[in-house]
């Protein structure tokens, strides 16, 4: 007994003495990684694999002295990596998309359709027609953000009540928006969300469990990234035979999460005419690089969840190189992000030979140039709001900017 009473004093002591360590420690005293060791090598695991972040170079980075053929070299390749990312099934004899519901709407025919990319699946897109159309039209494939579904796109109520949310918001219902333009607007889901959702429809609402879908694409050497986009390339494929729409004036519009699967069909499908990227713009990973600031418990974050994660990307390439890659293709960005980064895009637009092709807004607390941070290379030592501060992120106005969108858009597809 007297033993018993022994270990527990003797583990009481200790446990005693790391709690007192911990009182005094801080954060902001380990918030940059740096090695002790005169030769600069790493003990720590984390270290280690941050030194090999920061020293990768990727491949298709953009080089802002690429003559045109240069540059025409350069996108080659890179939509070559891409392809090799994604890594699209090849999905034989699949069935045609079917028309499952029409609906009358003020203005507008609300279809509802049905594909099957592959033997296990089956997903759903929704399509705003406008009335009283006699010739083919341009097409807006709608792609939503994190917590959106397309039946927010659509100003429709969600497949459950727990999915309403704040479904008549004009700064959500971006596929709505533009059919009242004139235009059809295809609105699908991300996987996971939506009607793609598990259980999350009858519980959580728009707090989708992406994480569970995402690790299980990993473990098969897949991405939720590239699920995404081959969901969404095949909507794309049939917007393509459709006789209303003008195959040479559709245009992909991505927001917030939507913006990466609308880089990657981009890339990969060069007959797209343009592009919305209603996002701040930033080099994906400069982000994880510098976002090093641990929190209490000494845990250091990762800048994105597990759905952002594909295997192989950023030894290849960063968001501003693939948007530089869209060149000379129209291209409207919303919320800003570096000059850096735009003025990388910017450059690759002149090259190509079209620099009015590109337009660029800030958000409006930094559309003043003197109120934007203006920075070369990023500090390591920060956490994620201090991130966003420096990369001119106003995140309480993240939303979709159909006041910049549908103007840009009226003046690019009247006028040609």
């Amino acid at each position: 007994m007297k033993n018993i009473f022994l270990t527990i004093g003797i583990s009481l002591f200790f446990n005693g003495s790391l709690y007192a360590q911990s009182d005094g420690w801080s954060p902001k005293d380990h918030n940059l990684i740096t090695s002790a060791r005169e030769d600069g090598r790493f003990l720590s695991s984390y270290g280690v694999v941050h030194a090999m972040l920061r020293n990768t170079k990727p491949r298709y980075a953009f080089h802002d002295d690429f003559s045109p053929k240069q540059f025409r070299k350069w996108q080659k390749g890179l939509r070559h990596a891409m392809e090799e990312i994604m890594k699209f099934p090849q999905i034989k004899n699949s069935p045609a998309p079917v028309c499952i519901k029409r609906e009358q709407r003020e203005g507008y025919r609300l279809e509802k359709w049905e594909f099957y990319p592959f033997p296990e699946c089956v997903s759903t897109f929704l399509v705003l027609i406008p009335d009283n159309i006699n010739k083919p039209v341009p097409a807006i494939l709608c792609i939503p953000g994190s917590g959106g579904n397309k039946e927010g796109l659509a100003g429709e109520p969600g497949i459950t009540p727990q999915l309403d949310d704040r479904y008549k918001d004009p700064k959500l219902t971006q596929a709505l928006n533009f059919v009242k333009e004139g235009y059809i607007a295809v609105a699908v889901d991300n996987p996971a969300a939506g009607e793609a959702s598990d259980l999350e429809r009858y519980t959580l609402g728009s707090n989708y469990d992406y994480d569970v879908v995402s690790r299980h694409l990993l473990e098969l050497g897949w991405s939720y990234l590239g699920y995404a986009s081959y969901l969404d390339m095949q909507v794309l494929n049939w917007m393509k035979t459709q006789d209303h729409i003008r195959k040479d004036r559709i245009v992909v519009s991505g927001f917030s999460l939507g913006t990466e699967p609308m880089m990657v069909l981009g890339t990969l499908d060069t007959s797209i005419y343009a592009f919305i990227y209603n996002d701040f713009l930033c080099q994906t990973q400069e982000r994880a690089e510098v976002i090093t600031m641990p929190d209490k418990n000494g845990r250091r974050p990762f800048p994105n969840s597990i759905r952002h994660l594909i295997p192989d990307f950023w030894n290849n390439f960063n968001f501003p190189d693939i948007v530089a890659a869209l060149a000379p293709r129209p291209i409207i960005l919303t919320e800003g992000g570096l000059d850096r980064d735009l003025n990388l895009v910017r450059k690759a637009y002149a090259i190509a030979g079209a620099p009015d092709n590109v337009k660029v807004y800030h958000y409006k607390k930094f559309a003043d140039p003197n109120t934007r941070k203006n920075v070369k290379h990023l500090p390591e030592g920060l956490d994620r709001n201090e991130y966003f501060r420096m990369v001119n992120v106003d995140g309480p106005n993240h939303y979709f900017k159909s006041e910049l969108v549908v103007p840009w858009l009226r003046e690019l597809l009247e006028e040609r």
